[in-house]
C-alpha cells in the first residue's frame, strides 16, 4: 500500500502504536508513535494531513472492542474535520446476510461512525483479502499447509468472494481520487464466488499440496472450530476467532460497481493472489521450528508423490 501510495504523488506519514518494531520492519517509511484512542495523538496525527485512511481496528483489547471502535471512529471523524482534511478512506468488511458476528458487527459500526462526520468519506468494504501480510490469508493458508486431514464443520459451506491484495490497495488508492458529492461505501469483491471449503482446496493447490481429507461434522460451531486455530496456524488467536466466527453465513458484495467506477477491471483470481503471496512469504526466507520441518517434509513428500 505504502509503495503505491508513494508512487502515485503521495507524501504518507504511518501512525503505529509500536514505532520501534514499525521501523524495525518498514525502516524506510514516516513512522510516528501514537493512538487514535488518545485525543492528543489523534490530533496530532492528522495535522496537516490533506487526506487519511482509516485501517484500525481493537481486536484483543477487552470485551468491549466493539465500543471502542466505535468511539475511536467518532473522535477520528471529529478531528479530521478539525485538521481540515479533504478525505477519509476506510477499509471495512462485507455486510453478511444474516446476524453479523460481534467483529462484523463492529466493522459497519465503524464505517457508519466516520460517514456521519463531516469529512469527505469513503467506505469500502471487503471479505477476505488473499496476500502475504493479510491475516485471513495467513489463517487459510497455515490450514491446508498443516491439516492433510481436517475435520468440515457445516459453516464451511458459507460464500465468499476472496479479493487479491494488489486489487484491494489499488481500490483504496484510487478512493483519493475519485469526485464524491456524498459520503458513500462501496463492495470489493474478487472475481469468484467460493465457499470456505473451496478457499481451502485452492490454497492446497497453490501450495502444490494435495486437497485436505475432510470429515464433516455439521454440530461443530465456529467458536469450538477457532480454538483449534491456535495450535495450527501463526495468526494472533484473539483476532482469528472473530474472524472465524464470521464465517457462519455468506460474504457477497452487493454490486460490483466500485471496479467500475475506477475503471478496474482486470482483477487477479484467487489462483493468480495466493501464487503472489506464497511466493512473498518465500523470499522473506524458510519458516523455522517444528511446523517449518513439517511443511517442509509434507512438501517433499507430495512432490515424490507426484514424481513417482
Amino acid at each position: 500500500m505504502w509503495p503505491l501510495l508513494v508512487g502515485n504523488g503521495w507524501d504518507v506519514r504511518c501512525l503505529t502504536r509500536n514505532q520501534l518494531r514499525a521501523q524495525r520492519l518498514y525502516g524506510d517509511r514516516d513512522w510516528v508513535q501514537g493512538d487514535l484512542s488518545d485525543e492528543g495523538d489523534c490530533s496530532r496525527a492528522l495535522q496537516g494531513c490533506q487526506a487519511a485512511l482509516y485501517m484500525v481496528h481493537s481486536i484483543g483489547q477487552g470485551d468491549d472492542f466493539a465500543q471502542h471502535e466505535v468511539n475511536t471512529a467518532k473522535r477520528f471523524a471529529e478531528n479530521a474535520a478539525k485538521a481540515a482534511v479533504s478525505r477519509v478512506v476506510y477499509l471495512g468488511g462485507v455486510a453478511p446476510a444474516g446476524i453479523p458476528s460481534t467483529h462484523l458487527a463492529s466493522r459497519l459500526a465503524v464505517g457508519e461512525a466516520l460517514r456521519a462526520g463531516s469529512v469527505s468519506t469513503l467506505e469500502l468494504r471487503a471479505s477476505m483479502i488473499i496476500g502475504h501480510g493479510s491475516l485471513s490469508w495467513l489463517m487459510v493458508r497455515d490450514l491446508a499447509a498443516r491439516l492433510p486431514v481436517m475435520v468440515l464443520p457445516a459453516w464451511l459451506r458459507s460464500r465468499t468472494q476472496p479479493v487479491a491484495i494488489a486489487d484491494v490497495a489499488i481500490a483504496l488508492c484510487k478512493a483519493f481520487e475519485i469526485p464524491l458529492p456524498q459520503n458513500a461505501w462501496f463492495d470489493l469483491p474478487g472475481p469468484q464466488v467460493m465457499t470456505a471449503h473451496e478457499i481451502l482446496d485452492a490454497t492446497a493447490a497453490a501450495l502444490n499440496l494435495p486437497k485436505p481429507r475432510t470429515i464433516e461434522v455439521p454440530f461443530l460451531s465456529s467458536r469450538m472450530s477457532a480454538h483449534w486455530l491456535r495450535f495450527v496456524t501463526r495468526a494472533d488467536w484473539t483476532v482469528a476467532k472473530e474472524l472465524v466466527s464470521g464465517l457462519t453465513t455468506d460474504l457477497l458484495a452487493r454490486d460490483e460497481s466500485y471496479w467500475k467506477l475506477i475503471d478496474h477491471s482486470s482483477l487477479q483470481t484467487f489462483a493468480e493472489a495466493a501464487r503472489i503471496a506464497i511466493g512473498a512469504e518465500l523470499a522473506e526466507g524458510k519458516l523455522e521450528g517444528a511446523w517449518g520441518t513439517f511443511e517442509r517434509l509434507r512438501a517433499k513428500a507430495a512432490s515424490q508423490r507426484e514424481t513417482s
